[in-house]
């Protein structure tokens, strides 16, 4: 839960950045950050100093005797001319020390700089980050997930946010488990695997595990659900279950942060394009067998070193698309039985081309292909106003019968100002997923139908929702007689303005 004035203090910190002359929305997240992670540093090292107080046993201490001056409880009380060197040429490179703790968040803060410069800035920054709710689990993820909606503008990369309330339509159609094994190939801020998180905490918090608290500025009571139903699994999901890959190494901190503040202590989150030939030969595993889950929106857009893709991904389709490329690396990841949700473009559902028709004939014909989730072409703006699909498939089976939806609206305005709206299929169209039937939801005039493989393969295998979807068009009535005197009223009104007007200047 994020109150009010938590957000209002976000919004302050954030405005003090402008001032302090920081004002692209990606470098201020990326140095507040680093600061929650100084912080989280001292915090978690000040928890492990009593539980050596009270059971006697030693643990490796991430400040040495000498570097106890570099903890954020003892600069954080210095003056603005004293705290700024210290934390720009003492704290920051302590990061690279750091960084051979092990920890997945550790490894991306070894190149971290401080881009505050300003004395009086950093204070202020150190002052706000203190009062946040960092030590509280049930407030902080919240806490950066609103933080991150701060991003409006799109990667050079074809990178954009995907909307939480997509990604939660997403990881509920999966319905992921305790013990899967979860990754994202295109990873950005790490939204789909902390969705998974949130979905596991609420789907495993018994009914007394449910905390209720109402919110102090408005009186709304919101559940925080403590997953205490996941005792049993609990290591597997703080170290193993979470597995992230990307090339942008910002995305890559963001996303780590984003996770250790969700629970996730340490997940596998890797520098890397998986489209190259580097990824197979690094990430074997994960290459080839290694996935239960995989969720995940890739770049439709953006540079593609065509001579550094994997070989094997060209010869299934011999494209220079990524979002073809991706859906071929997805099927190489997934373990046989395993299942993806991935976002694409509305062109990979009816492409003509050679690779299009490739990939859908590889999707339907060695694979199960489960659903094609129609979205409007509003869902992702202000960042980009593409028209996209959600398609949900399983490595391997057979593919009988596909489900389509079409989603009008999603509970927000398709306009760049994203205002809340009161309609909304996507409850609905999660309702009629779980309860599909092949022989029941036939009605090609209902959003949601289930369509016969064979029909799509006569069809050249296009996946678009209206080759088969039935529109229903009202009929409307005219007055057609008054509706066409009106006209030719105003008409004879307009011709005698212009012809006194032309009197007036022959006169």
């Amino acid at each position: 839960m994020i109150t009010g004035t938590l957000k209002r203090d976000i919004d302050a910190l954030w405005l003090e950045f402008w001032q302090g002359g920081i004002t692209n929305p990606l470098t201020v997240i990326e140095q507040i950050t680093y600061l929650m992670f100084v912080r989280l540093l001292d915090v978690n090292e000040a928890r492990d100093e009593n539980r050596e107080r009270r059971s006697g046993r030693d643990f490796k201490h991430r400040f040495g005797p000498d570097e106890q001056s570099l903890r954020w409880s003892h600069f954080r009380h210095l003056g603005a001319d004293e705290m700024l060197p210290v934390v720009r040429d003492r704290v920051f490179p302590h990061f690279r020390k750091a960084s051979t703790s092990g920890s997945t968040f550790a490894e991306f803060m070894k190149d971290a700089q401080l881009m505050i410069q300003k004395p009086n800035l950093l204070v202020k920054a150190i002052n706000m980050i203190d009062k946040l709710p960092l030590t509280e689990g049930d407030t902080k993820g919240d806490l950066y997930e609103y933080l991150l909606s701060k991003l409006t503008t799109a990667g050079i990369n074809g990178q954009f946010r995907t909307p939480r309330h997509i990604i939660r339509l997403m990881v509920d159609m999966l319905e992921p488990k305790p013990t899967d094994v979860i990754a994202d190939p295109a990873t950005g801020t790490g939204g789909f695997l902390v969705q998974v998180m949130e979905h596991l905490l609420e789907k495993f918090t018994s009914s007394e595990g449910v905390i209720e608290e109402a919110d102090p500025d408005t009186g709304k009571i919101n559940k925080i659900y403590t997953g205490d139903l996941l005792e049993g699994h609990r290591e597997h999901v703080r170290t193993a279950m979470f597995h992230g890959f990307d090339f942008d190494a910002t995305m890559l901190r963001i996303a780590a942060m984003n996770l250790m503040l969700h629970g996730v202590d340490d997940p596998e989150i890797h520098y890397q394009d998986t489209l190259s030939n580097g990824f197979s030969e690094r990430f074997p595993k994960a290459a080839n067998d290694g996935f239960d889950i995989i969720l995940a929106n890739p770049p439709f857009k953006g540079s593609l070193d065509y001579e550094d893709v994997d070989a094997g991904l060209l010869r299934q389709v011999k494209t220079k698309k990524t979002e073809l490329l991706f859906l071929v690396l997805i099927l190489r990841m997934l373990k046989i039985g395993g299942r993806s949700a991935t976002i694409v473009p509305d062109g990979v559902l009816f492409g003509s081309s050679t690779a299009h028709v490739a990939l859908r004939k590889l999707l339907i014909d060695s694979n199960q292909l489960e659903a094609v989730i129609s979205l409007p072409s509003g869902v992702f703006k202000p960042y980009a106003g593409v028209s996209t699909g959600i398609l949900v498939f399983t490595k391997g089976g057979r593919t009988d019968n596909v489900f389509f939806y079409d989603v009008e609206a999603d509970g927000f305005s398709l306009d760049d100002k994203r205002d809340p709206i009161d309609k909304n299929d996507l409850d609905d169209c999660l309702a009629r997923w779980q309860a599909r039937d092949a022989k029941r939801d036939i009605d090609r005039k209902s959003k949601g139908f289930v369509v016969p493989v064979a029909e799509i393969r006569e069809a050249n295998y296009d996946l678009s929702l209206n080759r088969y979807q039935q529109r229903v068009y009202e009929e409307e009535m005219y007055d057609a007689p008054r509706v066409i005197l009106q006209q030719m009223t105003t008409l004879n009104e307009e011709i005698a303005s212009d012809l006194a007007a032309l009197e007036e200047m022959l006169a």
